[in-house]
Parts: structure tokens; C-alpha cells; sequence
């Protein structure tokens, strides 16, 4: 397969996406497997890969790596999935296969069902991809590179195994929004999804808010409305009560609207159902502090510079969104 057969056959995957229905029975199986993994999380996840699958947006995102169109050695590139929203391995599984290798595929139990079918979609829209996708559930073996994504625990263990191969090995981030207290309704709405959708479990999900000094709190609780029903969830209603009686009992301040916390703190990587915030006299020392923690910081939302993301859009990642801000293109071509 040369690159263009290999984008078409991920367009045409995009277009199946777009009006593939799973069966209740599948939705069921895989929340029953991970009850995070909600089946309105899983139809805006596969939607949001649909929508990236275009032909124009491929070609796009490629353009900027002439070496993908020469003809090279096959490399079987090995990828250990994360499981903490559904999918988080598809942007590794494309990038490898797009860029003419193969892939082994190690799964995290708590996301073991969802890309196998989006594989099995990829190979009957082209056979050839049969022979370069390969899931594994034992001890992976016999790769030329691997790419990883875990805990910072596992980070340090991946390292120490994996030191010899070429590699990518993701740990721990989170992200964070720089308000301007200037936000319209409409955007502090966006600003909900970018810290609630997936329950708030993603990397690039929102946990940490910078506010200036005299904003009015009550405005961002109010954004929050629309995910009132995630307390109607069991693991996420109990994350949000065991917080909320631990705060209690040690006496700590909160703020809290019935379903989410906000708490004033300086660390970045805040509990499920609890948003942490700072606030802040000089936007430019905000700014300042999140240069110089660059590297665990995922991504940063904001309208205050340009190369902040735009508010809503913290789960709408563009193809050449990298996480860690690792250009895996680049690396597999270096391969």
C-alpha cells in the first residue's frame, strides 16, 4: 500500500464511523467491562474520530512529512493503550498505520474492546491492513519500537524496559484554563465540557482554573449545569461524596453546587468531581508559572494567546494535536 491507498482507506473508515451504530448489546459489554465508558462518551468519541477522518484534513496533517511517500522497511511499531477515556489509542494506532508500518497493539483492560472494532472495520475496507494490525495479550515481543502511555509509576518502569528499542513513553499531564474574568456565558458553557466530558478523567481534560482576583466564582458554577446528571453515576457520585466528606471532616474550604467541587489550590492535578483554582493579580506571572511547568502541563485553555486552545475544544483535538507535544509522525519516519 502506498500513502494514498492507505489515506483513502482511512476516509472511507471516517465515513463509516460517521453513521456506524453499535448494538446495545456492544454498549453494554463495554460499560460493563468500564463503567466510565458510558455509551454518550463513546458515540462523541467515534464521532469526533469521523470527523478528523476527512480527506482534506489527512492530507493536511501529512503534507509536512515528504518521507512518508518513499518507500521503506517496514517497521512493527508496538503501542500500550491507556485506558482512561475510550479511544485514547486510536490517534497512535492511525499515526503508525498511516505512516506504512505495522502495529502490535497491547490493550489496557479497562479499553479492550472498542479500537479491536474499529480495527475490524479498517480491515474489511482494506484486507492488506489484516497482515500490519495485531492485538496482543500477553507479554508483547518481537517490535522494532514502542510508544506507551501511563502513569508516572509506569513511565519508570517502561523506561527501564523499553530502554533499548526507540521509543515514546507518555506519563501523567493535566491541563489547566487561564480566565480572563471577560468570558461570555457561551464560553464559560465551553469551558464546562472541557472539564467535565469523559468525566473529567482525559489528560486534556480541564482541572485546574486560574481566575483574576475580583471574578465572581458563581458564574462558572453556573456553566457547570449541564453535566448535573452525572451524579445519576454511580462511581462518579461517589468520587463526588467521598471528597466532599473528606474535605469536611479535615475542615477544608470548598465550594460546592451539589454535584462538583471547587476548591481553591496550587497543584494542578485535582480529584474526580473537584476542580481546583487559583486566582491571580498579574496574568503575566500566571503565564509565566505555566512556561516554566511546561513539561506537566497537557494543554492550556484560554482566549489570551494564540497558542492556548480555544474554549470547548479541549476534547476536539486536531490531527496534529500531539500528545506530550511529541510529533509521532516524525518519529516513526525516523524509524
Amino acid at each position: 500500500m502506498n500513502l494514498e491507498n492507505r489515506i483513502s482507506a482511512f476516509v472511507e473508515l471516517g465515513e463509516q464511523l460517521s453513521t456506524h451504530k453499535f448494538t446495545d448489546e456492544f454498549y453494554n459489554k463495554v460499560e460493563s467491562n468500564n463503567p466510565w465508558f458510558v455509551k454518550e462518551n463513546i458515540i462523541f468519541a467515534v464521532q469526533e474520530l469521523s470527523e478528523l477522518l476527512t480527506k482534506e484534513k489527512l492530507t493536511s496533517w501529512l503534507s509536512k512529512y515528504p518521507d512518508l511517500n518513499n518507500n521503506k522497511e517496514i517497521k512493527k511499531v508496538a503501542v500500550i493503550t491507556a485506558g482512561n477515556i475510550p479511544l485514547v489509542g486510536f490517534h497512535d494506532f492511525l499515526s503508525v498505520l498511516i505512516s506504512g508500518n505495522a502495529i502490535l497493539v497491547k490493550l489496557s483492560g479497562k479499553d479492550n474492546f472498542l479500537l479491536k472494532e474499529i480495527a475490524n472495520l479498517l480491515i474489511e475496507i482494506e484486507p492488506k491492513f489484516a497482515g500490519r494490525i495485531e492485538f496482543s495479550d500477553a507479554i508483547i515481543k518481537g517490535f522494532d519500537a514502542i510508544i506507551t502511555t501511563g502513569s508516572n509509576n509506569s513511565a519508570k518502569h517502561f523506561n527501564y524496559y523499553f530502554e533499548k528499542y526507540p521509543h515514546i513513553i507518555r506519563q501523567n499531564r493535566n491541563s489547566v484554563a487561564l480566565l480572563s474574568g471577560d468570558e461570555s456565558e457561551e464560553r464559560l458553557f465551553a469551558l464546562a465540557d472541557d472539564i467535565f466530558k469523559y468525566f473529567g478523567l482525559g489528560c486534556r481534560n480541564v482541572s485546574k482554573l486560574f481566575i483574576p482576583q475580583d471574578m465572581e466564582i458563581g458564574r462558572i458554577f453556573e456553566s457547570f449545569n449541564n453535566y448535573a446528571h452525572y451524579l445519576n453515576h454511580n462511581k462518579y457520585a461517589n468520587n463526588y461524596d467521598y471528597n466532599r466528606s473528606i474535605y469536611l471532616m479535615n475542615n477544608i474550604k470548598f465550594l460546592d453546587n451539589g454535584f462538583a467541587i471547587l476548591r481553591e489550590d496550587e497543584s494542578y492535578a485535582s480529584p474526580i468531581s473537584v476542580i481546583y483554582y487559583q486566582r491571580y493579580t498579574d496574568v503575566n506571572v500566571v503565564k509565566q508559572e505555566l512556561e516554566a511547568n511546561s513539561d506537566i502541563i497537557q494543554i492550556v485553555v484560554s482566549d489570551m494567546s494564540e497558542k492556548f486552545i480555544k474554549f470547548g475544544k479541549a476534547q476536539k483535538p486536531d490531527l496534529n494535536d500531539y500528545a506530550d507535544n511529541v510529533d509521532t509522525i516524525m518519529f516513526l519516519t525516523g524509524l
